[in-house]
């Protein structure tokens, strides 16, 4: 990715220091990226035939970064929204990346006088629920895995069984190391590289003693033997693999992968441990590794089912007029 020097120091910020996850930064610097392109661009430093992404950004230094003002920003998310047709969860985030990169050249570094995205509002977000598989489609989808005829049969069964009953991530599972199981736990390090302690219920206990089973015949790559999930070809299983695999097996169970997606097992094992398990929120903010116990309150939504049981409930529900 096309870069600058303080734009380089500041992702070494977020990683070494705040501790960010590397998507995160990733996403950041791409957003700082795409403004200063525009900047540029809209301040006609730059021929008009350029293409957008072709614009260098060698020559954006503490010097240039110190011209860019309130207004700057404001024309750039105006551009975002009528131009990019960005909703405003998209463009919230490019605000927090501009509001956390120029904190860092006002705050950290001390070489821009003031710092332009302060004032910069968040836009609203709609509040929608997380999508979710109910239980039956769950259910489902675990059999179908469980009786799939292939050779990866227990591998996949059992990285289901855990996405569905523990609700880790995607990273979380590919970094599993057969040394991070202990007994009835297992040990994953989550966002921001904390590590975390995950319980195993039976299920998952028997779903990763028969894939081990399995993987004790395989020959596996020296460089990749401590890894949990591993492939036939000898090597720890790619994030592309997870999420053929799973997508696959949903297609076999009739559940559209247009609306469900590896991520969306995290949701399902979240709202159905709270749903049916009664879980505590805290408690289930510590199962999901989640930082703040707002982020873990969009799964104690009411669903349609609910809804229509507490109108049912009601004691009005069975009157009559004729036997009244």
């Amino acid at each position: 990715m096309i870069s600058f020097p303080v734009l380089d120091q500041y992702a070494n910020y977020m990683l070494a220091v705040l501790g960010r996850a590397e998507l995160t930064v990733t996403e950041y610097k791409y957003d700082i990226v795409c403004f200063f392109r525009f900047w540029k661009k809209d301040h006609n430093k730059v021929p008009d035939d350029i293409p957008f992404d072709e614009i260098e950004l060698d020559d954006i230094d503490e010097k240039a970064i110190n011209k860019v003002t309130t207004d700057d920003l404001m024309v750039f998310l105006i551009w975002l929204s009528r131009e990019r047709k960005l909703s405003n969860s998209s463009r919230a985030r490019r605000i927090a990346s501009l509001k956390s990169f120029f904190k860092y050249c006002h705050s950290k570094k001390h070489f821009i006088d003031q710092n332009p995205a302060y004032d910069l509002e968040t836009p609203k977000q709609a509040k929608r629920n997380p999508k979710y598989l109910t239980l039956q489609q769950s259910t489902d989808l675990l059999k179908t895995a469980y009786e799939a005829p292939r050779a990866s049969n227990e591998r996949d069964f059992c990285m289901l069984t855990l996405f569905l009953n523990c609700g880790m991530r995607l990273s979380e599972l590919r970094g599993i190391d057969i040394d991070d199981i202990h007994g009835t736990t297992l040990t994953v390090i989550g966002k921001g590289n904390k590590e975390r302690t995950i319980y195993l219920n039976d299920a998952c206990i028997e779903a990763i003693d028969d894939w081990m089973k399995v993987r004790s015949t395989l020959k596996i790559k020296p460089s990749h033997k401590k890894a949990m999930f591993v492939s036939k070809q000898g090597n720890r299983i790619s994030d592309d693999m997870i999420q053929i695999a799973i997508k696959r097996l949903m297609t076999e169970a009739g559940i559209d992968t247009k609306v469900y997606s590896v991520h969306k097992l995290r949701h399902t094992a979240a709202t159905l441990m709270y749903k049916y398990g009664n879980v505590d929120i805290r408690a289930l903010q510590q199962i999901l590794g989640h930082q703040s116990v707002s982020t873990t309150q969009i799964y104690t939504h009411v669903d349609d089912q609910q809804l229509q049981e507490a109108v049912n409930r009601n004691p009005l529900a069975g009157f009559d007029p004729e036997k009244t």
